[in-house]
């Protein structure tokens, strides 16, 4: 029941305040992206969080940013600890919370009279952030080295100001530093929008109210979650698949899962997946959860509102040093882009012995990722293109599967060709 003096209409109001918040900080995004990648393809996600760092409401944009979103944004309270007013974090390191390299976290803590109330955070695939290839996708890198610029949880901007050198060091690094600046200057503003129109809904219905709100909506999502997990029969359930190989050697690479329904709580269990490999299809711990929380929600009931509280009744086991969750300094980029993917069929392939009328067969299996770079003849300047081609699902219970679109972890647009030619040589 919502807690004294929140009543049900002015929480539920607030819930979809709170998510529309979202949804203009990722429409603010696009519209003030300088790359292709932002504004055509909107490969990028934006989400509002609580003081501690749990995700209360998301734009619905991509799934694999998404679910591990709340891993960036708590390390970086655990390596800050201490914000003020005008500071905003930049990071992309996947074993610091984020998931690979070309994907730029933003977050910024939102203050209200002296006190710390929530965070705004967004993510944005850029198309080079420098490393052994254009576009900042090897598929033979060995090592995250390889792979481009790094950068913990640090502050691009402290108490309001830009601090000049940190950028200058990130553009030095990159191919494009003028598109690579309009859209970090195009996650902030994003940030922003979130900054405000949060203290908007706290200056309107107090910050006690909005606080209790967030809790209710927390705990309304588990209560829904762990309704639809109790409904699911009790058992052990196992699938295996692989990788055809990590782009290095031509070994398959197992992957194994055993979910265990255990009543209204749910416990996956990657024990038996392979070790890491020495090619860049090793997933981050972030990514694997991502895929977990993205599957267990495709099988439930998909009003449940997405944040922290719908996530609470999963127990993820991942074991360390293997592919669903390696270590430094192991190769990464394709475990976001192609890794991810295949949990998720993984996952599919064991949650439909529990639900099979909610099942489909297995996807793609791939993001299609292409990547291109050079000199513009135009300009003299570099150029990097990142591009991901729809594939399409399996087929559903009772229906064939579509062809032609993205799925499960990737939600974005694919570039229309008049902005390729205007952009590109």
């Amino acid at each position: 029941m919502p807690k004294p003096g929140l009543d049900p209409v002015t929480l539920e109001v607030l819930r979809n305040a709170l998510v529309e918040v979202a949804e203009e900080m990722n429409a603010n995004l696009i519209r003030s992206g300088y790359s292709p990648n932002i504004k055509e393809r909107r490969d990028c996600s934006s989400a509002l969080f609580d003081h501690q760092g749990r995700m209360v409401a998301q734009a619905e944009s991509i799934p694999v940013h998404l679910g591990a979103m709340p891993f960036s944004v708590k390390a970086a309270l655990e390596h800050l600890r201490e914000f003020q007013p005008g500071d905003t974090i930049v990071l992309n390191d996947p074993f610091a919370g984020g998931v690979h390299l070309p994907d730029i976290t933003f977050v910024t803590p939102i203050f209200y009279r002296g006190e710390l109330v929530a965070f705004s955070a967004n993510r944005a695939h850029h198309a080079d952030i420098g490393g052994k290839t254009p576009g900042s996708v090897a598929g033979d890198s060995t090592e995250i080295y390889q792979e481009g610029l790094r950068i913990p949880p640090v502050k691009l901007w402290r108490g309001g100001d830009l601090d000049r050198d940190l950028m200058g060091m990130i553009l030095a690094n990159v191919r494009t530093p003028e598109e690579r600046l309009g859209d970090l200057r195009a996650q902030k503003a994003a940030n922003e929008t979130g900054r405000r129109r949060f203290l908007e809904l706290i200056e309107r219905y107090g910050p006690e109210l909005v606080a209790s709100a967030i809790e209710e909506i927390l705990d309304y999502s588990e209560r829904r979650m762990r309704a639809e997990l109790a409904a699911l029969p009790e058992g052990t359930y196992e699938y295996e698949d692989y990788l055809d190989d990590d782009g290095v050697s031509a070994d398959r690479i197992g992957l194994r899962v055993t979910v265990r329904v255990l009543g209204d709580g749910l416990e996956v269990d990657f024990t038996g997946s392979a070790p890491q490999v020495e090619g860049p299809v090793n997933a981050v711990y972030a990514v694997t959860a991502s895929a977990v929380y993205y599957t267990v929600r495709a099988i439930t009931d998909p009003d449940i509102p997405p944040n922290e509280g719908c996530y609470r009744p999963i127990k993820i086991i991942a074991p360390e040093g293997t592919v669903v969750n390696a270590r430094p300094p192991a190769a990464v980029v394709g475990g976001n882009l192609e890794t991810s993917q295949r949990i998720v069929d993984l996952l599919i392939g064991a949650l439909a012995q529990a639900a099979p009328e909610k099942a489909i067969g297995a996807c793609q299996g791939t993001m299609n990722n292409l990547t291109l770079g050079g000199i513009d003849p135009r300009s003299g300047k570099p150029y990097t293109l990142y591009e991901t081609s729809g594939g399409g699902f399996g087929a559903r219970p009772n229906k064939d599967g579509i062809d032609g679109i993205h799925c499960h972890m990737t939600n974005t647009l694919n570039t229309p060709i008049e902005a390729l030619e205007i952009a590109y040589p």
